[in-house]
């Protein structure tokens, strides 16, 4: 799988980041599905990455739409923020080359 070829060239993206406590979370089957199922892979990790720059005044009540192509949101207030309601946005609006990045605790799962 190339991911490269679908990021490479964006600028202005934002990448939501799962921490290492968020893979913890993942079982070993869940881990053993993805990896063997390539197009399931894929859809997972665009599903943590919008084709636009999200600045933290748009995280209180965000709907954006996923490079995957499926809505995700963003809610709350402060530093205290959550993407769909379940995994907490632990630091962000890092700048990197052409993405902004939030990091977050748990592994985005697209609408089935």
């Amino acid at each position: 799988m190339n991911l490269g070829d679908t990021l490479d060239g964006k600028s202005d993206i934002t990448v939501f980041a799962p921490d290492q406590k968020a893979f913890q979370n993942v079982t070993a089957s869940q881990l053993s599905s993805l990896l063997g199922n390539q197009g399931q892979l894929k859809k997972v990790l665009t599903y943590h990455v919008v084709d636009k720059r999200i600045t933290p005044d748009q995280l209180s009540k965000g709907s954006f739409t996923t490079v995957e192509g499926s809505k995700l949101t963003t809610s709350g207030s402060g530093s205290d923020f959550k993407v769909n309601g379940k995994a907490n946005i632990v630091c962000g609006n890092i700048k990197g080359a052409n993405a902004t990045i939030y990091v977050v605790d748990g592994v985005l799962q697209p609408p089935s």
